[in-house]
């Protein structure tokens, strides 16, 4: 670790310990590494909030690059507990804008060529100022009227310099601190990696962007940005300037709040169901009202994307939480993720059938679906499944869309407005005529196995009957206990002929003591000879038995036995 990290390792951990998270300093062994001996004071604000709001305060202090984790984090519910997304989700970036100068800079560098050349006017007050970039009003030399997205200057190495702190801190706690969650603290910040890199290359956003124009262009009461592809690169993006109210400010009617919400409603289904394509973060900042009750959307750096298969579960999903039948919700979500063990399907499903009865009670049309997937994406976190981040990403989607709704139109009863959309997806599924339907592909598995079970059971009961048949059951405890018995049987044994070497060399030769500088050679030999069988005893423990060795070898050379 160099000496500019090992002095921000120094900061994060007074800022973590003011906090309240001396402890777990403490327990990685950072205050004995940095030689810190005083202790730091836990700040009275820490003391009575909550670990998750403590949490947020830390990365609130820690800057830029940790509140960008934070609010990365708010979108992962397959990550950590509800009560910590909703602390994170309250992250704000507060950041001086920079200069007129450096984005001019910026510009320059970005693009070859100076801001000039490019734009005939740029607003000298930014529209936005962020930790990442900041947004600012401008006129192409054509006369259109753009909004330009600049990265901050020396932005992207400062992340760089944070992350490998990150990732040497995350070793230490997982060297310390026993694993609850799904994922090790260096996976996060695996994760976290991944996100921050894709926003920082402002080409992701610009495909997105495109991606959204054209899935969208038949639907006119939808309004995409157009991108300004000769004005944008890596770390500069112009987009289409659009005039318009945020959908919080504006003042509407009953009737205009009707029709809206039904907007926002039918462009969530066409992007789940239809386009495989998804707004990660469609909260009201990011919805503009214009003429016509027409609706723009904005800021497309975080978006899921629903392949058909994953899109096929999700109506399963639906269609067996509608039906509150418990074992299919299990069962789907279990198939849906990545179990990190065997899991509980029986307790997994009785909990499953809890959630069900408390948020289902009487009538769907009472459903409060933001607690619902929540409450989903913890059990499902407890028993250690891992949900694919796109369905944690079209949760807090979900969140966004029906807190929007039902501020909107209060009097809305989201399953009646959802059904006809549910039969549209069900008769599309299960419609025979459609080649592409999800009935075709069930029929044609289900007689492919029907076709082959007869041959199936015939070799079955034809092993059975000639006494070829067997079932090899292996566990993996049994396999180690098997392994570390033999290793310990054949240590023993050539320890046992070790001593005996030792003890024989020295009866059998000592009528004759041959000596050499003082000491007895016979002796000496028989001493050599156990030694070489000890050697052989630790070679076999350490390289022998199925590979084993190398196991117990890298354990040994790698990092401590974590702490329980």
């Amino acid at each position: 670790m160099i000496l500019q990290d090992l002095n921000r390792v120094r900061q994060i951990t007074v800022i973590a310990a003011r906090h309240g998270f001396g402890e777990v300093l403490e327990r990685a062994g950072l205050w004995r590494i940095l030689g810190r001996k005083e202790k730091v004071e836990v700040s009275p604000e820490a003391q009575r909030a909550s670990t998750a709001r403590r949490f947020r305060m830390l990365l609130s202090d820690l800057g830029p690059t940790f509140i960008k984790l934070g609010q990365v984090l708010s979108t992962r519910a397959d990550l950590l507990p509800a009560e910590f997304i909703d602390e994170l989700s309250m992250l704000q970036d507060h950041v001086e804008p920079i200069p007129l100068e450096q984005v001019h800079a910026q510009i320059r560098d970005s693009l070859g060529k100076e801001s000039s050349e490019l734009f005939a006017s740029i607003d000298e007050t930014p529209l936005a100022a962020a930790s990442i970039a900041q947004v600012h009003r401008a006129v192409t030399l054509e006369g259109d009227e753009v909004v330009v997205k600049v990265q901050r200057p020396g932005i992207a190495s400062s992340i760089d310099s944070d992350l490998a702190v990150l990732r040497n801190l995350a070793r230490l706690l997982e060297a310390v601190v026993e694993e609850t969650g799904i994922y090790t603290p260096t996976g996060i910040v695996d994760e976290f990696d991944r996100a921050i890199h894709e926003e920082l290359d402002f080409i992701n956003e610009a495909t997105n962007i495109r991606a959204f124009l054209e899935n969208h262009r038949e639907r006119p009461y939808l309004v995409i940005p157009r991108v300004y592809s000769t004005l944008s690169s890596r770390t500069v993006l112009t987009l289409e300037f659009i005039r318009g109210v945020k959908i919080n400010q504006a003042q509407l009617s009953d009737e205009d709040r009707k029709t809206i919400a039904h907007h926002i409603l039918e462009a969530s289904f066409r992007q789940l169901f239809d386009d495989g394509l998804f707004h990660g973060d469609p909260h009201p900042g990011n919805l503009l009202l214009l003429e016509g009750n027409r609706l723009a959307l904005l800021d497309f750096g975080l978006v899921g994307r629903l392949t058909r298969p994953m899109q096929e579960t999700l109506v399963m999903l639906c269609l067996a939480v509608a039906l509150k039948d418990s074992d299919s919700v299990a069962r789907i979500l279990y198939r849906m993720g990545v179990p990190d063990a065997r899991a509980n399907l029986v307790g997994f499903r009785n909990d499953i059938e809890s959630i069900l009865g408390h948020h289902l009670p009487t009538t769907l049309g009472q459903v409060d679906t933001r607690t619902l997937l929540r409450d989903l994406l913890d059990l499902a976190v407890k028993y250690r499944i891992r949900i694919p981040k796109e369905y944690a990403l079209l949760s807090r989607a979900s969140v966004s869309t029906e807190g929007m709704l039902r501020s909107l139109y209060p009097e809305m009863n989201i399953i009646e407005v959802v059904l006809p959309y549910a039969k549209e997806l069900l008769a599309g599924r299960y419609d025979p005529t459609q080649l592409q339907g999800g009935l075709m592909r069930t029929l044609l598995r289900l007689q492919s196995m029907a076709a082959d079970l007869p041959t199936q059971l015939s070799q079955i009961l034809l092993d059975m009957e000639s006494g070829k048949f067997t079932v090899t059951v292996r566990a993996d405890q049994f396999e180690k206990l098997n392994e570390n018995l033999r290793s310990a049987a054949v240590i023993a044994f050539l320890g046992l002929c070790a001593c005996g070497f030792i003890v024989g060399a020295f009866i059998s030769f000592a009528p004759k003591p041959w000596m050499y500088s003082g000491i007895p050679v016979l002796g000496a030999v028989g001493i050599a000879g156990a030694a070489a069988l000890f050697g052989a005893a630790i070679t076999w423990y350490l390289f022998g038995g199925r590979g084993l060795g190398k196991v117990r070898l890298s354990r040994f050379l790698k990092k401590p036995t974590k702490k329980r």
